[in-house]
């Protein structure tokens, strides 16, 4: 790939994805609908069987070189590969894309990849899903500081962070499952979606299609497959992206020297910089922040080729050629690069317990604040009095527990024992188990029906 142009053909993306929008294949799948075509011909009596046999055995013959000549010469490139295939079948291609638009062909056989595609995308996306499951499992109950607004909030557990990343990525997964039911259909139906090529035949001709490909016919079309449902698949994969993006961000945030609750994996022979010998970077991390932010680019191009010229027009052909295959191989290297990062995640429980104690009981105001309004407080009075014991807290270097001991009307109200039972952040932490079994609960009943 030494003159490649593309990173993608190099760098990002899995062999078998790589080799699902690679050009033999689009050809190959092109040509398949040919075959389904000249099928369903055959069920009406137009073309034998023996032809059709004759055609599908040309498939493995297609000659891309050939078709980039007849390209050229045409200006048409399903008119070049139907010619080519014509030539190579001789007497028994005379009928290839009787009736058939182009679109017929290029949306039909985007369908046949897009399944395989998703496929793949839904396969890596369930390992992840298994992984964060277990991981919610093991670390239920690992005690750590909830942040929010990138402050210490109200403690939490690992095992319901990886819990909350569990049911995100499962709703993508549920997403690509009913997103599937819609997208996943043939396009049959002639030069403007009437069929008026196949006469009185079109509905039986679209059938046999159907039947040939194990796919459902769209019910109406203009000339080429309603783009909605692509720009669909890309939002999906675009929301993907951004849940990745989200957990990613996650493992940048906690890998920081001051914080370092979670890390990626082992670097040890790993360059972090050419300059400074120690530096431990979160590549894997920052990669797919990066290419989150491509993909959510594409949805508003997709978007765009929704509306198009009447019954169509070629507007959405050139930026779809980038669009679909690059969407799918940027997602495709994110979740290997996800699965990586997971399997190799470092994590550091006393850091977690350093960090919560970091503001010296602080994040416990709520608890108590609660406490006092059961105790018969009125809930804006207890707010006002414990913000009032925060900041002298803050201001005289104790703890939250020290200065409520000290607060003669908050001991009178709740006694000591209570204030030291609502200080401790490891009886604040609410329903989280039952919050991390319903999750993960959720997820094995969409992983199992996918």
């Amino acid at each position: 790939m030494e003159n490649s142009i593309c990173v993608l053909d190099w760098r990002y993306g899995s062999k078998e994805m790589r080799e699902l929008f690679q050009r033999a294949t689009i050809l190959k799948r092109m040509a398949t609908v040919e075959v389904a075509l000249l099928y369903a011909l055959s069920k009406i009596g137009l073309v034998r069987e023996e032809d059709i046999l004759v055609v599908q055995k040309n498939i493995d013959k297609i000659n891309i070189s050939r078709v980039e000549e007849l390209e050229k010469k045409l200006g048409h490139d399903v008119m070049a590969l139907t010619v080519h295939l014509a030539e190579l079948s001789g007497e028994s291609g005379k009928f290839i894309h009787f009736g058939a638009t182009s679109y017929d062909i290029v949306d039909t056989a985007n369908i046949l990849i897009f399944r395989d595609a998703i496929n793949i995308i839904k396969k890596k996306l369930k390992n992840i899903i298994i992984i964060l499951m277990e991981y919610a499992k093991k670390y239920q109950e690992l005690v750590m500081i909830g942040r929010t607004h990138g402050q210490h909030a109200l403690p939490i557990t690992l095992g319901f962070k990886f819990a909350n990343y569990v049911y995100e990525f499962t709703r993508s997964l549920e997403r690509l499952n009913d997103t599937s039911k819609r997208l996943l259909k043939i396009k049959m139906a002639g030069a403007v979606g009437t069929m008026a090529g196949w006469k009185d035949k079109g509905l039986e001709i679209e059938k046999y299609v159907s039947e040939y490909l194990g796919l459902p016919p769209h019910e109406i079309s203009t000339q080429i497959a309603p783009r909605d449902g692509y720009a669909e698949l890309v939002s999906d994969l675009a929301i993907l992206a951004s849940q990745l993006d989200r957990f990613a961000l996650e493992i940048r945030e906690l890998m920081r020297p001051e914080i370092l609750e979670l890390a990626e994996g082992s670097a040890e022979s790993r360059v972090g910089s050419s300059t400074m010998p120690h530096k431990e970077n979160p590549v894997t991390a920052e990669k797919i922040s990066g290419l989150a932010k491509v993909l959510r680019g594409f949805v508003i191009s997709e978007l765009e080729n929704i509306p198009l010229w009447h019954e169509r027009d070629l507007t959405n052909s050139s930026s779809e050629r980038i669009i679909l295959s690059h969407s799918f191989l940027i997602i495709d290297e994110m979740l290997e690069s996800m699965e990586a990062l997971l399997r190799n995640l470092r994590v550091y429980p006393e850091n977690m317990r350093k960090n919560l104690e970091l503001t010296k009981g602080l994040i416990m105001a709520e608890s108590l604040m609660i406490n006092l309004t059961l105790a018969n407080v009125p809930r804006h009075i207890a707010h006002e009095l414990v913000m009032k014991v925060s900041r002298e807290a803050e201001r005289e270097g104790k703890s939250l527990l020290e200065a409520a001991l000290d607060n003669e009307e908050i001991v009178k109200i709740l006694g000591k024992e209570k204030i030291i039972e609502a200080l401790n952040p490891y009886n604040y932490l609410g329903e989280y188990k039952e919050l991390i079994s319903r999750a993960l609960s959720y997820a094995k009943n969409v992983i199992e029906q996918t």
